[in-house]
């Protein structure tokens, strides 16, 4: 109850970010006009979130008969978690990585690349498929694309404010300076936002797929090693559509420094900790 609390607040504050951009470009007109398109996006975000996302990262959906080691894992696993079964997608890529989406249990989908399925063992993979069904069963999934995409749309105004500046209550043109500041402190704080929102679920996630799973320990050893290889391998598409990023079981951007400070995921050390206390205790 407390995190689904806290992300109503953070989903509030996202959207309030987005309407005071909105009145510095545009006065009070912009602030009305912002809300709308806020609320038009996160709807087109609820009904079309899974296609848009799984053209990005160009997935194709597999079955039984095309992929029945994989398939069967996760239906089984759905199974244990008292989930409805998700479609099933395969990325041809070679960064170890997997995903959940869709707006609902009803309606959701896992995906995993081709390199998480050949760099992790089968009990490794297993854990993987349990923490996107865990975010299924949490309804992150839902809240994790609608602030990735207003996220992307805070960045996009604020660069709009930035070259053709913006106005005060009245309709006046406002300081070009405060302008300048307001373009880039904005989308940091839309950030800092979505990693408030993201990193508590990811702790969450892996409980919930440790649970599932079993094998509480199978879940760290697979996140040490999506890590130490991912590093040297970039996800393209994560690359091109960076506010996807935090739907990934491990943060795919290559970003290091001060990028890091605004990851989307916990450390991984600390999830790994948090895990072989749950394999002590179990």
């Amino acid at each position: 109850m407390f995190n689904l609390m806290k992300t109503a607040i953070l989903m509030a504050a996202i959207t309030a970010l987005f309407m005071a951009l909105g009145a510095m470009v545009g006065g009070r007109s912009g602030m009305m006009l912002a809300l709308l398109v806020a609320l038009g996006m996160n709807f087109f975000s609820y009904w079309f979130s899974d296609t848009m996302v799984l053209k990005m990262y160009k997935a194709r959906e597999v079955d039984e008969s095309s992929a029945p080691q994989f398939y069967g894992m996760v239906r089984e696993l759905a199974q244990k978690a008292q989930l409805p079964m998700p479609r099933v997608y395969v990325i041809d890529e070679n960064a170890p990585n997997a995903f959940a989406t869709g707006r609902n249990p009803e309606h959701a989908a896992v995906a995993a690349t081709t390199g998480i399925m050949r760099v992790l063992s089968e009990r490794e993979l297993r854990g993987v498929m349990a923490h996107e069904l865990a975010h299924v069963k949490h309804r992150d999934i839902l809240i994790s694309t609608v602030s990735a995409t207003m996220a992307g749309a805070i960045s996009m105004l604020a660069n709009f404010a930035m070259f053709f500046g913006g106005r005060d209550s009245e309709g006046r043109s406002s300081n070009p300076l405060v302008g300048i500041l307001v373009a880039v402190l904005a989308p940091i704080a839309a950030s800092v936002i979505q990693m408030s929102i993201s990193r508590a679920r990811e702790f969450e996630a892996d409980r919930g797929g440790a649970e599932i799973s079993g094998d509480p320990a199978a879940l760290a050893s697979a996140l040490e090693k999506i890590h130490r290889i991912a590093q040297g391998i970039p996800l393209e598409a994560a690359e091109r559509h960076p506010e996807t990023a935090q739907m990934m079981i491990m943060n795919p951007l290559s970003g290091r420094g001060l990028a890091g400070l605004f990851s989307t995921h916990p450390a991984t050390e600390e999830r790994v900790a948090r895990l072989l206390e749950m394999a002590r205790g179990s």
